[in-house]
């Protein structure tokens, strides 16, 4: 069935590239998947979180509530690949004029899920309880002053009505081959708490440094001290985690030394006790350093947003693994390493048990140094990588119902 229906699940990754939408304002994005799914007869809704769109199939039959999702939404790149469904596509961010293209996959996602939508509903008569499609708008993160995403998603319902058991998610991936599908027990990918430190001293002199309180001698303990939470206090055998600062301002001459500071940064763990122990420990180093050069430090973690660990429950992962080796075959089914960059699906988790995967887009004849990155201009994943994930949201939908009728 998935041979049958790969030119169409082609046909719409094509369109979703060549028209992409920015976070939050997946509009026309919105109206094809809910256009496509009302061709399959679901219920469908619209609006969700600004732009989402959920339908449920239904079976008639008791059993679980099985969730899939999808993201819509594409990023402020310019697409240098003169793909034949290259986009042209010029749209907003923050006020500026920028151009648009699906430079994370997210248009595989959703043509992926749209596949499995059709191949479910075709074997409706096999299926014990309910199907939840969810289309989420902003994982990339909503605009500046705005809210989106998984997080709204949650807070509006969308796991409820009815109550969802499980939910399965995927990711295509730039620089994995083609027929694989990788996973991982516990934290799959990792938690993110932006932070912002204002460091307030007092102004003098370039040539008088002891008449000032020098906010850019405490700005630099400070950035070398957060390291030492990484390499000195989290238990680096069983954890990780990242402390980077990635923005510093302050002063404008060299010979006069500034009143202010200002440090932005980011933590990713990929555990509770890491996270945890970020929270204790660098508000008390921020604050030491602070006290013994005289200076005022203001920190403010979170900044202006917050994902917690993409966390695959255990019991699920263990239960599903057998899915995942028969679909994509036991080579292919390939035990993943942590990543410590972060997706909102893992709000999803938080509320019920979830399993997260990347699926490979490479072709078979690139070699992983040569693929190209996620969220560049030159990304690229191949077409024939959505098959695998069509029939992974397929078949772990069909074999949980089959374990939990």
């Amino acid at each position: 069935m998935a041979d049958e229906i790969e030119p169409h699940v082609i046909a719409l990754r094509h369109h979703f590239h060549e028209f992409p939408e920015l976070s939050n304002r997946e509009f026309d994005t919105a109206k094809r998947v809910a256009q496509e799914l009302r061709k399959l007869g679901l219920e469908v809704q619209t609006g969700v979180a600004k732009t989402g769109v959920v339908a449920i199939l239904d079976s008639g039959r008791p059993g679980p509530v099985v969730a899939l999702r999808a993201d819509m939404d594409a990023l402020p790149v310019k697409e240098i690949l003169d793909l034949p469904f290259k986009s042209e596509v010029v749209g907003e961010y923050n006020g500026q004029p920028v151009p648009v293209m699906h430079a994370c996959g997210h248009d595989t996602h959703m043509a992926m899920l749209l596949g499995a939508a059709k191949i479910l509903t075709d074997l409706k008569d096999q299926l014990h309880g309910k199907v939840k499609f969810i289309f989420q708008p902003a994982e990339e993160g909503a605009p500046a002053g705005e809210v989106g995403g998984a997080e709204v998603m949650v807070q509006e319902g969308v796991l409820d009505n009815p109550s969802v058991d499980v939910i399965f998610g995927l990711h295509i991936s730039s620089n994995a081959d083609v027929g694989t599908v990788r996973y991982r027990p516990g934290g799959m990918m990792a938690a993110v708490d932006p932070f912002k430190i204002e460091i307030e001293g007092k102004q003098a002199h370039g040539a008088y440094p002891w008449k000032s309180v020098d906010p850019i001698t405490t700005s630099a303990q400070m950035v070398m001290a957060l390291q030492t939470i990484v390499s000195r206090e989290v238990r680096l055998i069983d954890d990780a985690a990242v402390v980077t600062i990635g923005s510093i301002h302050g002063g404008n001459r060299s010979n006069i030394i500034p009143e202010k500071v200002e440090l932005v940064g980011t933590i990713r763990t990929l555990n509770k006790q890491a996270r945890d122990l970020m929270y204790e420990a660098v508000p008390r180093k921020v604050q030491g350093i602070a006290d013994s050069m005289g200076a005022e430090a203001t920190l403010t973690l979170p900044l202006d947003y917050s994902y917690p660990v993409t966390f695959n429950d255990p019991d699920l992962t263990a239960a599903m693994v057998p899915t995942l080796e028969r679909t994509a075959g036991a080579k292919n089914a390939i035990i993943a390493k942590p990543a410590t960059g972060a997706e909102d699906f893992s709000f999803f988790q938080e509320k019920v048990p979830g399993l997260y995967m990347w699926v490979g887009g490479k072709p078979l004849d690139v070699a992983e140094v040569d693929s190209p990155a996620h969220h560049t201009p030159e990304f690229f994943v191949d077409d024939s990588g959505m098959k695998l994930g069509v029939k992974l949201l397929t078949n772990l939908t069909l074999d949980y119902m089959d374990a939990n009728q």
